[in-house]
C-alpha cells in the first residue's frame, strides 16, 4: 500500500529533475532525495494491476520512464497519466479470495420463494399501470422508464426514509450539481473517454456525473481540513447517469438503466479512521436493508471486482423472487487516499502539523431501480402489492398499492396516413 501512495510523490520528484541525462542521475543518486521508481517495485504494481484484473500498462510505464530517465522531458505528461491510470492497492484480506466474492452473512425476513410463480418487476408495475419502458426509444432512447402513480409515489417515499436514516447518524444533506468537468470524474476513478466508457460527455467537454460521490468529492478539492472536522460525513440525493448497457435477461427491464436516482453516502476522514468508517458505512446499509424487510447477503468483493479506486469493498444482494436470483442493490468502499491525491483533500494532523492526504468512502443508501425491483416482487400478493411499514408514514399511511385507474393505459397505435 506505501508503495502506491507514493507514486504521486515519485511524479512530482520526476517533474522536478531537469532535462539532463546526468542531472537525473545526479537526483537518483542523491540521498536526500526520494529514489525514482525501481524494476522491483513496478513488478509489485504489475502484480497488483493484475491481481484486479486491470488494464497492464506497466510495460508502457517502463518504457515512458526509460525515456525520461534519459532526459526525453516530452514523455513526462503522458508518463503521468500513465501512472494515475493505476488501481489503488489492495487490501491483503482479499488476496486468497480468488475471483468470487466471500459471503459475509445472509439476512432473511421473508420466505423465500424457489417457485416461479412470482411475477417479475416489470410485469407486476405494467398490470398495476405503474410503470412504462416500452416504446420509448423514439424521443426518450433506450433504457427509459417512467413511474407513474403510487409507483412514483413510493419512490419518494424511499428517499425520504433512506436520509431520516443515513442524517441520524450524523450525514449532512447537500443538494450537488449533476453536470461535471472530467477532471473531477477522472479523479474519482472513472474513465472518460474511450469505447467502454460509462460516461455521457456533453458538446460543451462537461460530463453527465455517474453518481453523486463525484460532485460530493469534488466540493472538497483542494481543501485543507484540520483534523478536528474528520470524519466529514456527507450525503446527497441525485440523478445518476451511465452509458452502460446489458444484454443479459436477469438485467432486463429497470435493472440497468441510463438514468436513476440514488442516495449516496461520503466521508472524508483520517488514514486511522478509514476502515472503521466503511464499517459504519456497511452497518447503515445492512440496518436499512433489514428495516424494508428484504431478503439479502453481505459479500465481502474479491480484487477483480473493485474497480480502479477501491482498496476493499462491500456489496450488498437482494433476492429477487419473480427473477429468481440475486441482484445488487448497495455497496460501499474505502478508497484510501487515492481521490484525495488526484483532488489533492488533506488535511493538518494535530502532532505534528503536517499537511496529510485524506481517506474517502463512499456507499450507496439506496439505488432507487433496484431497490423497486426487490421491494415490488418481495411485497407482491397477487395484484396487490404490500408497503413496508417503515415506508408508510411517507405515502400518508398507505398500506397497499393496487392498481392505478386514474392514468390511462398506455398502448402502441401506428398511424397510417392515408394517399388522397
Amino acid at each position: 500500500m506505501k508503495l502506491l501512495m507514493n507514486v504521486q510523490r515519485r511524479l512530482w520528484l520526476l517533474r522536478r529533475q531537469r532535462s539532463t541525462t546526468s542531472t537525473i542521475a545526479k537526483a537518483h543518486d542523491n540521498e536526500s532525495s526520494e529514489p525514482a521508481l525501481t524494476n522491483t517495485q513496478l513488478d509489485e504494481l504489475e502484480r497488483n494491476v493484475t491481481l484486479r484484473q486491470h488494464k497492464n500498462n506497466i510495460p508502457l510505464i517502463r518504457s515512458l520512464l526509460a525515456e525520461v530517465r534519459k532526459g526525453n522531458q516530452q514523455k513526462q505528461q503522458e508518463l503521468v497519466a500513465e501512472i494515475g491510470q493505476l488501481p489503488n492497492s489492495t487490501h491483503h484480506r482479499l488476496l486468497s479470495y480468488g475471483n468470487e466474492p466471500h459471503e459475509l452473512a445472509q439476512y432473511k425476513h421473508r420466505q423465500l420463494d424457489s417457485e416461479t410463480s412470482k411475477k417479475e418487476f416489470s410485469e407486476l408495475a405494467r398490470s398495476l399501470n405503474l410503470f412504462r419502458m416500452d416504446h420509448l426509444g423514439n424521443y426518450t432512447g433506450h433504457k427509459s422508464y417512467y413511474l407513474t402513480g403510487q409507483l412514483a409515489m413510493l419512490e419518494q417515499a424511499i428517499i425520504q426514509f433512506a436520509l431520516q436514516s443515513v442524517t441520524k447518524h450524523g450525514f449532512k444533506l447537500m443538494s450537488v450539481p449533476d453536470i461535471l468537468p472530467p477532471e473531477v470524474i477522472e479523479s474519482c476513478g472513472m474513465r472518460t473517454d474511450g469505447e467502454r466508457t460509462q460516461v455521457y460527455k456533453l458538446d460543451t467537454g462537461e460530463c453527465l456525473s455517474g453518481t453523486s460521490e463525484m460532485a460530493l468529492a469534488g466540493y472538497f478539492a483542494g481543501k485543507h481540513l484540520s483534523e478536528e472536522q474528520l470524519p466529514l460525513k456527507v450525503t446527497a440525493v441525485s440523478r445518476c447517469y451511465r452509458a452502460e448497457t446489458s444484454g443479459l435477461q436477469e438485467e432486463k427491464g429497470i435493472y440497468r438503466v441510463h438514468q436513476f436516482t440514488k442516495v449516496e453516502m461520503f466521508a472524508i476522514c483520517s488514514p486511522q479512521q478509514s476502515e472503521a468508517e466503511l464499517e459504519e458505512f456497511k452497518n447503515i446499509e445492512v440496518a436499512l436493508f433489514k428495516e424494508l424487510g428484504l431478503n439479502f447477503r453481505l459479500l465481502d468483493m474479491p480484487p477483480c471486482e473493485l474497480g480502479a479506486p477501491a482498496y476493499q469493498k462491500y456489496d450488498i444482494e437482494a433476492w429477487m423472487p419473480g427473477r429468481q436470483m440475486w441482484g445488487e442493490i448497495s455497496s460501499c468502499s474505502n478508497c484510501t487516499d487515492y481521490q484525495a491525491k488526484r483532488l489533492d483533500i488533506k488535511y493538518k494532523r494535530n502532532s505534528d502539523g503536517q499537511l496529510l492526504h485524506v481517506h474517502t468512502i463512499n456507499g450507496t443508501a439506496t439505488a432507487i431501480p433496484r431497490l423497486l425491483i426487490a421491494l415490488l416482487e418481495s411485497y407482491q400478493n397477487g395484484d396487490i402489492i404490500e408497503i413496508p411499514k417503515v415506508l408508510r408514514p411517507f405515502m400518508d399511511d398507505q398500506k397497499v398499492i393496487t392498481k392505478n385507474k386514474r392514468i390511462p393505459e398506455t398502448k402502441l397505435v401506428k398511424f397510417i396516413k392515408s394517399n388522397q
